[in-house]
């Protein structure tokens, strides 16, 4: 029987590591500068090359990341890999070019009620303040991403129409972003959806320009990359032992785990330049940090020997 089911799959994508930054934020625990390098380093040495490791933002808001500057100045910097940070204003970027950070990130809601909630400004207000970011940091030769939450479903509003999130992306791409990481932040994506969503963006934007930042709170978001690397998406965001969600969005717990994100990768002939054992040695090192089981499936089971 023909079949035209996994015909337009690449040979490889990128992997973006969040669980440093997007992971320990959310851990009500405070997590030692000295263990969170050694996670960094952990997941340097499985070949993961895109790291986000902190967030340079006021210590008020997440105290649990107040060491940004103390923690890059630990971190081993392997050769190829590139670390960022979340950036979310001008005095966050000042510290993080001091610090020598390569690339920078900045964040925004497609819905209103989340990003009040998360940052207690307006979308509008948001996408004016990136302006004192985003253009600065590209003249001190740093690379800008972006982060687009709730496009697939806000806490707060439920549904979200996806023309804003376009309308969003088109601004943050043509502000100097190289990429818009759009997000289901708080994991109510199906497969279809994704379709339909990913359908709007690629009618306007390159799929090199976009990346994918699924959480699996309700078992989906494998699906939902899946499709999205069907359809042209190369980039995925994912965190160790699925560590992390959001701290604004009830009931988010759980990004997509990047073990099980790369075990089906591979299974799939497809590369990532991550070494999968050394990945779980990682996990366990994010497991030992935070004092508690993980929801990793990767993590808990262990990985067989692949057979396509």
């Amino acid at each position: 029987m023909n079949s035209t089911l996994f015909q337009s799959l690449p040979d490889a994508v990128s992997v973006y590591e969040v669980s440093p930054r997007d992971g320990l934020q959310n851990e009500a625990a405070q997590v030692s500068t000295y263990n969170k390098a050694r996670l960094v380093d952990a997941l340097s040495a499985s070949g993961l090359s895109r790291i986000e490791v902190t967030s340079f933002v006021s210590p008020r808001w997440i105290p649990q990341l107040a060491d940004a500057e103390d923690l890059v100045k630990r971190v081993h910097r392997a050769e190829g890999s590139r670390f960022s940070a979340l950036c979310p204003n001008r005095q966050g970027l000042d510290r993080a070019i001091a610090c020598g950070i390569a690339e920078v990130a900045v964040f925004l809601s497609v819905s209103e009620s989340h990003n009040k909630r998360n940052v207690n400004k307006t979308v509008a207000e948001s996408l004016a303040g990136f302006r004192e970011v985003v253009q600065p940091a590209i003249e001190q030769g740093l690379r800008v991403r972006a982060y687009l939450s709730t496009l697939w479903g806000c806490p707060y509003e439920g549904d979200v129409d996806p023309r804003r999130g376009v309308a969003i992306t088109r601004q943050l791409l043509d502000m100097g972003c190289y990429e818009v990481s759009l997000g289901d932040t708080i994991g109510v994506g199906t497969p279809r959806q994704t379709q339909r969503i990913l359908e709007m963006f690629l009618s306007e934007f390159s799929p090199d320009r976009l990346a994918m930042h699924m959480h699996d709170t309700r078992g989906t978001a494998l699906a939902n990359v899946v499709v999205g690397l069907e359809m042209g998406v190369r980039t995925f965001d994912a965190s160790v032992g699925g560590l992390g969600g959001c701290p604004y969005a009830p009931g988010a717990a759980g990004n997509l785990a990047t073990e099980d994100l790369v075990y089906t990768l591979h299974g799939m002939g497809i590369r990532t330049g991550i070494d999968l054992d050394k990945l779980l040695e990682a996990g366990r090192v994010a497991t030992a940090i935070v004092g508690h089981e993980l929801s990793g499936k990767v993590l808990r089971a262990g990985v067989r020997s692949l057979r396509r």
